[in-house]
């Protein structure tokens, strides 16, 4: 086994390090080209860029493995042009006839739905958001220089942050996990997303209990709690699939099989009720009903 933990010990950390454009990259790519973002989380940028932005000011004093800095480096880039893409492209609210931002969405609101306190991150606005991210990157950078000469305070303060990071990492699935059990269907969530998860995980489990780095208690705990998320989500795709088909009945189509025939209503059609209905085409103005 020792030829196979020095393979993983090389891909595992350039897996990693990928993982980002791996992960969300398809996600960004299916969002810009349908000019639609109906059915994705914003949570999701939520998540990922506070817990990076975590990790990354807690590096200075855990010094983890470079492979996970650069990780959670390039994850803050990712999820920045990700989040821009999101926003753009972001259908109007559900009480205008668009679509809610739920995660990976199904057609209906959670049962858990609620509103936020100060509409936290489910703002129309685009401006909230990018406000949001530069107060915690500026306050998280004032933290460093003030607390950096304070030795212990300041070695607190870190572990707490690195902790924080990793465990708003490992909530990422759970949004997902609770849509797939209230909707009974996958529909939307993209297999390339679970398997690069999947496959991070397995990489990642393997690597961090076999290298001889430095890779913290934290990292570990975490990782194993998210990798049983994934691996749930995982049945969850084999259970539902896509689920059912929506099925669009023809109302006029069950009123003539029903018995209710047209011919009434259409005794009510004029010459100035037969034209040009409101999409441009002939036919039955039914406004005039």
């Amino acid at each position: 086994m020792g030829w196979f933990t020095d393979l993983t010990g090389v891909l595992a950390p350039a897996f990693i390090v990928m993982s980002p454009i791996l992960s969300y990259g398809d996600q960004a790519v299916s969002m810009h080209r349908n000019k639609s973002s109906a059915g994705f989380s914003l949570d999701i940028p939520l998540i990922m860029l506070v817990a990076s932005l975590l990790k990354i000011f807690y590096w200075p004093s855990a010094r983890f493995e470079g492979s996970l800095l650069a990780q959670a480096v390039l994850m803050v880039f990712m999820q920045v042009a990700l989040l821009k893409i999101a926003l753009d492209h972001r259908p109007p609210p559900s009480s205008k006839g668009g679509e809610a931002a739920t995660p990976f969405a199904g057609a209906t609101e959670p049962r858990w739905a609620y509103s936020r306190p100060y509409n936290f991150w489910q703002w129309r606005s685009p401006k909230p958001y990018w406000n949001f991210l530069l107060y915690l990157f500026v306050a998280l950078v004032l933290c460093e220089f003030l607390l950096s000469p304070w030795g212990t305070v300041y070695t607190g303060y870190a572990s707490i942050l690195g902790y924080m990071g990793l465990a708003i990492e490992a909530t990422l699935p759970i949004p997902q996990i609770l849509a797939n059990t209230q909707s009974q269907s996958c529909k939307g969530f993209r297999f390339s997303v679970l398997a690069s998860w999947l496959i991070g995980d397995s990489m990642k489990m393997f690597w961090f209990f076999t290298t001889p780095g430095t890779i913290p208690f934290a990292f570990k705990m975490c990782g194993i709690f998210q990798a049983c998320c994934d691996s749930f989500l995982g049945v969850q795709y084999l259970m539902y699939g896509e689920g059912q088909p929506e099925v669009v009945k023809d109302h006029l189509m069950d009123d003539i099989a029903g018995g209710d025939f047209l011919g009434p209503r259409l005794a009510k059609v004029s010459s100035t009720e037969y034209g040009p209905t409101p999409t441009g085409r002939f036919g039955v103005n039914e406004e005039k009903f």
